[in-house]
């Protein structure tokens, strides 16, 4: 059976909070933007950073529910600043039967920022 990626999620319209360069890697959340989004922890997802265009793979670990936390950690702090706007993106894998009945989660935090 051949599976196909689409779209999963987005988490749009948020600003980097924080760089920590000597971090294994990672883009620690607030835990309520994953929820929303149905983003695992130890997800990978696809960020993008609208300020500069810089695009990179990594995985999500959770921040605490309600701090607002987008800090992007290891060799990837190297592409973003902060107050950067992002959006982070997941992906999900479908069968022929799935791609009709499917729509991407789409969550925009702060539309005004």
């Amino acid at each position: 059976m051949m599976l196909r990626r689409f779209l999963g999620s987005k988490i749009r319209d948020i600003r980097v909070t924080g760089t920590h360069l000597e971090y294994e890697g990672s883009i620690a959340l607030d835990e309520d933007y994953i929820d929303r989004a149905g983003i695992l922890p130890n997800e990978e997802v696809q960020v993008l950073d609208l300020e500069n265009g810089a695009r990179f793979t990594t995985y999500v670990i959770k921040a605490t529910r309600g701090s607002a936390t987008v800090d992007v950690n290891g060799p990837a702090a190297l592409l973003v600043t902060q107050g950067d706007r992002v959006m982070v993106l997941s992906y999900v894998a479908l069968n022929e039967n799935e791609i009709s009945g499917h729509a991407p989660r789409i969550v925009s935090i702060n539309p005004d920022s």
